[in-house]
């Protein structure tokens, strides 16, 4: 692929990214913004629709899995490396949510720091930011 094109098609993913988070609050139903800003000290957990929540979290993250497997294929142009990272969002996805369900039915009893970084993971697409450099140092290992 030519250099010019794949800078502009990374600019429009890193555009996308950018537009997904600027509208998060007008799209995704997310109580939890709030809690994690402060009140988790000192105020009980929110009311919450768990399955609008799990639904909103899981569309964000299609959003993102789908901008990050762009930017797997116009930075590296290997079908392997977009299978594998599909699968892995996947996975992280389920176990994730899973993960970050148990602890919502807990209230948070053991602590808010873990559902808070459970739920980072699942709303920010920090997947690309580990993906990335792995599939670099995979690339410069094989030459």
């Amino acid at each position: 692929m030519n250099t010019y094109i794949k800078i502009i098609l990374l600019l429009i993913l890193i555009s996308l990214l950018f537009l997904v988070r600027a509208f998060s609050a007008e799209l995704f139903y997310d109580p939890l913004i709030e809690y994690f800003k402060n009140d988790y000290l000192y105020a009980k957990m929110p009311s919450i629709d768990v399955w609008l929540l799990i639904i909103d979290m899981l569309y964000r993250y299609v959003l993102n899995s789908v901008i990050t497997l762009g930017f797997i294929w116009v930075l590296f142009e290997r079908k392997d490396y977009v299978k594998f990272t599909g699968f892995f969002l996947m996975t992280a996805f389920i176990v994730l949510v899973v993960l970050f369900v148990f602890l919502l039915r807990d209230q948070f009893e053991s602590g808010y720091l873990l559902p808070f970084y459970i739920r980072r993971f699942i709303i920010h697409p920090l997947f690309l930011l580990i993906l990335i450099p792995a599939f670099y140092f995979q690339k410069l290992s094989n030459r």
